[in-house]
């Protein structure tokens, strides 16, 4: 019998803390040893534990999520004039660190099934929309004149994107692919049927978040850049020190974004249990699809669940579901002890930021009918079968009622 008022969180970080407690406290106590706590070794050996995880040359830490797209984005030289394709649905960084280079956003829809960029949004796009520029070099978009530069895959919610058809698209147009890893470290991305690469890796740059919240989370801000090309590893090296190319001589105007030492060692600790971490993400995963599966609600009320993913493709950084009512369910549910979030309430193209791209409610339909009913249930390693059940039968109580 399930227990009465119980409490469950959307995240419960003192659970996993509680797990490494003994691991984490020696490896802060080690940096205050050495009172180094900008960058050195214990950043420069996570980067090469994340690299080796990651099956990746090079892996650049730096402060934040946010700042990796903004670094790879001034690695490859994007800039005014420049366009870059991202989905419309996503976290504001995605799209704001175009805009901060004075580079635009050009919003493309989701699709449904899965809330990530659609390939045949793209290529439709790329095919229909765009021009030769008129310098002989690549695409532009007419009404802008803006030259199309590169696509931003977002692995959203932990799930991949469908990365192949993006590489063709990438090749046959000349342009570059920036991957927003933010919540999706540990997964990987099928690009055939034997063959599958971790995300973050497929592309020219792979960006990485460290928010507490993220599968691989800090205790603190901080973020990570992967590639396999020198070239744009030592650029992103150079531009996270203020574009400093040996002390106090500038190679270009670049950011004060690197991960610091305390970081590096909790994100070191927290490494190792990654691959555990993501497979229980995926069980609880299943015993939502199973219990959700008996209530009759789904493809009804519940709208949709998403897809367990096939060879770690999906590793629920967050399990969000589509439904009727959203906001009377999520209300319902607060009251009865159960936190949920919506990603996103609002998409980026109707952001009051963005609204002199001239953008209008139903120019991207799948993302906006999207904000309206997905809603994020808990979801961490260490979340309990009761705590799953009583979800469950809370969603099933309030359509039932």
């Amino acid at each position: 019998m399930l227990r009465k008022n119980i409490e469950v969180p959307l995240l419960d970080l003192k659970a996993q803390y509680r797990r490494i407690r003994a691991e984490v406290s020696q490896a802060i106590d080690e940096v205050l040893e050495s009172q180094q706590f900008i960058l050195g070794s214990k950043v420069q050996r996570f980067e090469e534990q994340a690299a080796s995880y990651l099956q990746s040359d090079a892996a650049i830490g730096v402060a934040s999520g946010s700042d990796a797209l903004l670094l790879s984005l001034m690695a490859l030289g994007i800039g005014a004039g420049d366009a870059v394709l991202v989905p419309t649905f996503t976290f504001f960084s995605t799209a704001s660190s175009i805009a901060r280079l004075g580079a635009m956003p050009i919003f493309l829809d989701i699709d449904p099934e899965n809330y990530l960029i659609d390939p045949k949004s793209v290529e439709a796009f790329l095919k229909e929309r765009c021009r030769p520029h008129p310098d002989g070099q690549g695409l532009m978009e007419p009404k802008s004149r803006s030259r199309i530069r590169a696509i931003l895959p977002v692995h959203l919610f932990g799930q991949c994107c469908s990365m192949t058809p993006l590489l063709s698209l990438a090749q046959k147009h000349h342009l570059h692919i920036v991957e927003d890893v933010a919540q999706a470290f540990g997964a990987r991305a099928l690009l055939s049927q034997r063959v599958s690469k971790p995300v973050g890796t497929i592309g020219d740059l792979g960006c990485f978040s460290f928010f507490p919240t993220k599968t691989l989370g800090g205790m603190g801000d901080g973020g990570l850049v992967a590639t396999d090309k020198k070239d744009l590893a030592d650029k992103v090296r150079m531009l996270r020190v203020h574009g400093q190319g040996s002390r106090y001589h500038h190679l270009a105007v670049g950011l004060n974004s690197r991960l610091d030492a305390i970081q590096a060692a909790i994100l070191a600790v927290k490494l190792r249990y990654l691959d555990q971490w993501c497979e229980e993400r995926i069980q609880r995963a299943h015993l939502y699809q199973n219990l959700f599966s008996g209530t009759g609600l789904v493809r009804d009320k519940i709208i949709s669940l998403p897809a367990p993913g096939n060879e770690r493709s999906h590793v629920f950084n967050y399990y969000v579901i589509r439904v009727q009512q959203r906001d009377d369910l999520k209300q319902y549910l607060r009251g009865h002890g159960i936190q949920t979030e919506v990603y996103y309430p609002l998409p980026l193209h109707l952001q009051p930021c963005f609204a002199h791209l001239g953008h209008r409610q139903g120019d991207y339909p799948n993302s906006e009918l999207a904000t309206s009913q997905v809603l994020a249930l808990p979801m961490y390693p260490e979340l309990t079968s009761e705590q799953q059940e009583i979800v469950v039968q809370k969603i099933k109580d309030f359509y039932r009622k």
